[in-house]
């Protein structure tokens, strides 16, 4: 058996964020640049991902800044997004090894959702944007609104799938991603702010996926 086999053959479930880490930038940014407002909008992302602001009222005031895009546009920017280098072949391989693959996201349900179908993850939890008369209404709600959700999911998937903490590794790069590090044993910080890296036991600072695959060696 190859060395990274043997190395994740006690790993049961990896779950990665979206937003800069299985996708190379921010889902929320690209649907404010339609609209003009990208600057603005990408500096509360930005606090947002470096801790200095509570997630669900960041989301909730980004999101209501998009109101009236249209949603063909938003599904439109969805499938054309950018992923991350090696993303899709990371993935294909922590499967080969029996791992499950989730994604856990703050942002969007029409961007993981079609990433699922494209970089073969088994799962997605995100958010939905609510739509009225084929327009964004500035209204959010789902799984992820809070900085605690990523971790509140994890221990239930935990539970549901009869796993350990010790069998679950986890990736992200901001401050949302904080709360499933702390139930995860195996935590990569990918391309992360300080905030999430000092939680981490394994930092990669290059813009590349299987960097994750050649630590576990």
């Amino acid at each position: 058996m190859a060395p990274f086999y043997q190395k994740v053959t006690k790993m049961k479930l990896c779950v990665f964020d979206f937003d800069s880490t299985l996708m190379d930038g921010e889902t929320i940014d690209f649907f404010a640049a339609e609209l003009g407002i990208g600057e603005r909008v990408a500096a509360i992302t930005e606090r947002a991902m470096n801790g200095e602001l509570d997630f669900f009222e960041s989301l909730q005031e980004r999101v209501g800044l998009l109101k009236g895009l249209e949603y063909a546009k938003v599904e439109e920017i969805c499938h054309a997004l950018p992923y991350m280098n090696g993303a899709k072949e990371t993935i294909a391989e922590l499967k080969k090894a029996g791992l499950r693959v989730v994604c856990f996201s703050g942002g969007f349900r029409p961007a993981t959702g079609y990433a699922k179908s494209q970089l073969g993850f088994d799962a997605d939890f995100a958010n939905i944007l609510h739509v009225r008369e084929g327009r964004l209404s500035g209204l959010v709600g789902g799984d992820m609104m809070f900085n605690t959700s990523k971790g509140d999911m994890l221990v239930r998937l935990q539970a549901l799938m009869g796993i350990s903490p010790e069998e679950t590794m986890v990736v992200g790069d901001g401050a949302n991603d904080l709360s499933m590090f702390a139930h995860a044993g195996t935590r990569i910080a990918f391309c992360a702010k300080e905030v999430l890296k000092r939680e981490a036991n394994i930092v990669i600072d290059r813009k590349d996926l299987t960097e994750i695959l050649g630590r576990m060696l």
